[in-house]
């Protein structure tokens, strides 16, 4: 019972914040100090199939963001490398390539490998898996009250799109969807760095609390997570150049959403400016519904049950119908 208290009190009180729907990284308070540690784990196998080289950097320069974007400083990563049968010449193509694209990605983020392991000859049947180097990642938040979180959106919130979108519809999850294929996304290390940073200053400096990275589905997964997490509606609004399908659903590198105080914004617009950030105000958070207003003139919205209720129920009704 000893054992079972102290657990409770030194790993489970600590424990700030979990990596459910919506969050980029578990948080755990580091016992008597305002310092915590961030964890993380990701990779795109899609991507490394695509493009092992640009894949290699995605898997990095993800797991940095899913650091970055708590308020952590990110520090180093292990890898588990994944793959089917070296023997053959494209298997081990995939692998060479990879790595040289993850090696990229750690000088230039300055998050170095510190362990790894592999695991090969995974295959059934003579199919090998997808490529899968998978990336662990841990960051350092120097005051755990200086930190930012997907479930921390508050009604009347401004949100701020940070990073460009171009409309990259390659190897997303919409392409996997509709069956369109395409290439990988390229990510730019460069501006991964400054994007990351400059999210990461708002954050430790309390500008921001509520923030999510972009990654599989684009902005509208990112916001429906934000908002299923925070049980706060999420309205989004776009009168750009680019199909409402690719300004929601593309999957550029590189992007953040933010929510900030509508009475912070003038500050964020002059900060923005100084690093040469990009960033859009898409949308606000409010109400019991997630919607859309597309450049078209048309709404789209769905109310929290009905999406909870999708998200949710699936999985139960799945299982039932399966026994």
């Amino acid at each position: 019972r000893w054992i079972w208290e102290q657990y409770d009190r030194h790993v489970m009180g600590d424990t700030l914040a979990d990596s459910d729907v919506g969050g980029d990284a578990a948080i755990v308070r580091l016992y008597g100090s305002k310092r915590a540690l961030a964890m993380t784990c990701d990779v795109t196998p899609r991507y490394v199939e695509a493009d092992a080289y640009e894949g290699g950097k995605q898997c990095v320069a993800e797991a940095w963001r899913n650091l970055t974007v708590t308020g952590a400083r990110p520090l180093a990563v292990t890898d588990n490398l994944n793959f089917g049968n070296p023997q053959r010449p494209e298997i081990m193509g995939q692998i060479v390539r990879a790595i040289d694209g993850m090696s990229e990605a750690c000088r230039t983020l300055e998050f170095p490998v510190i362990s790894g392991n592999v695991s090969l000859y995974n295959e059934t049947n003579g199919q090998a898996i997808l490529p899968t180097p998978t990336i662990g990642g841990v960051g350092i938040i120097d005051d755990f009250e200086r930190r930012a979180t997907a479930d921390a959106l508050k009604q009347g919130d401004t949100l701020v799109l940070i990073g460009e979108t171009s409309g990259h519809f390659g190897q997303s999850i919409y392409a996997q969807t509709m069956k369109l294929g395409g290439v990988a996304p390229k990510v730019d290390l460069a501006l991964e760095k400054k994007n990351g940073d400059f999210v990461r200053g708002l954050i430790t400096d309390g500008t921001v609390r509520a923030a999510h990275d972009l990654s599989d589905g684009g902005l509208a997964c990112a916001a429906a997570e934000m908002a299923l997490s925070s049980d706060v509606g999420v309205s989004l609004g776009y009168q750009g150049d680019l199909a409402d399908a690719q300004f929601l659903y593309a999957e550029d590198q590189a992007r953040y959403l933010i929510a900030v105080p509508s009475n912070k914004l003038d500050a964020l617009d002059q900060r923005a400016r100084s690093a040469g950030v990009h960033y859009l105000v898409v949308g606000e958070a409010g109400g019991r519904e997630l919607s859309y207003f597309g450049a078209s003139g048309g709404r789209e919205s769905l109310s929290l049950d009905e999406l909870r209720k999708a998200h949710e129920g699936w999985l139960p009704a799945y299982m039932k119908k399966a026994s």
